[in-house]
């Protein structure tokens, strides 16, 4: 009799724990594997006809990913940065695939100076709405400076810090000033990166 009531008493904790146990099983994410298993739609997207690329493709060398330009020994006598109709061109500098570019200067003055100044670089994008502004109205616009502190009589040779800038445009115009009282020997350096 003890074992028949065991038995009795074990029924009533058995049966909802089986019934538990199937529930759960059934309502178990068992799908997931089968989904995974069943046919999925997958698009493909190929270049468009002007990106194929056909034969080797192979890099030989150093990838460079910067690059120096320099304009040397530009004679820029004296004249003031908002004086743009007497600014001195000194050339264009190319940053098409540049990212940006870090500028220096550096130069001598023929004698030494009686009035201290600064010898400066602006760099104005090339671009006709941009140079036709700067050209008729004097105005600036998205332009990169960059000058070196006073220039004074103590030595003929001066130098500006070396500055970092983002680029926006693919070419920029380079124009030099000079409010010192002699005219001064300048380089500029430009050295692209990415």
């Amino acid at each position: 009799m003890r074992e028949e009531d065991t038995m009795a008493r074990k029924l009533p904790i058995i049966a909802p724990t089986l019934s538990a146990a199937a529930l759960l099983l059934t309502l178990a994410p068992g799908d997931t594997l089968r989904s995974q298993e069943e046919i999925q739609k997958v698009f493909v997207t190929n270049f468009p006809q002007t990106q194929q690329v056909a034969g080797t493709v192979s890099i030989d060398g150093v990838v460079r990913h910067a690059t120096m330009q320099r304009l040397k020994d530009v004679q820029v006598p004296p004249v003031g940065p908002k004086e743009t109709t007497r600014l001195i061109q000194a050339g264009t500098l190319a940053t098409d695939g540049f990212t940006a570019v870090v500028v220096g200067l550096s130069g001598q003055t023929r004698a030494r100076t009686v009035h201290p100044g600064t010898v400066g670089v602006l760099l104005i994008p090339d671009e006709e709405p941009v140079t036709r502004a700067f050209e008729e109205e004097g105005l600036m616009q998205f332009p990169i400076e960059i000058k070196t502190p006073p220039v004074t009589g103590a030595s003929l040779s001066f130098a500006s810090a070396q500055e970092r800038f983002t680029l926006g445009f693919p070419r920029y115009r380079v124009f030099l000033y000079n409010t010192t009282d002699k005219t001064a020997t300048v380089n500029v350096y430009a050295y692209l990166t990415n």
